[in-house]
């Protein structure tokens, strides 16, 4: 279940840090969390899809490997995808 493509479109606008980016750290990361919203949503009214579900821990493991990269590499830019996108409170 991938995001619908103008809801992409809005988030890599929203979180790009060029004209062109689409591949960036914090572009995937903010990708990742609106499709973990979206099953997250899916979730309440679907408590027994557990295939869907293992989906779900895979993308958050993904995530959280990201996360890892970018504070490892650059920290500022760490902090500021956490700020913007509220994870980790």
């Amino acid at each position: 279940m991938a995001l619908a493509g103008e809801a992409k479109l809005q988030v890599v606008a929203r979180n790009q840090t060029h004209k062109t980016d689409t591949g960036s750290p914090e572009v995937q990361i903010a990708l990742l969390s609106a499709r973990i919203l979206e099953l997250t949503e899916h979730f309440k009214t679907h408590k027994k899809d557990h295939s869907s579900r293992r989906g779900l821990l895979i993308l958050v493991a993904k995530r959280r490997r990201m996360l890892t990269y970018l504070k490892t590499n650059s920290p500022e830019r760490y902090k500021n995808i956490l700020v913007k996108l509220s994870i980790r409170h």
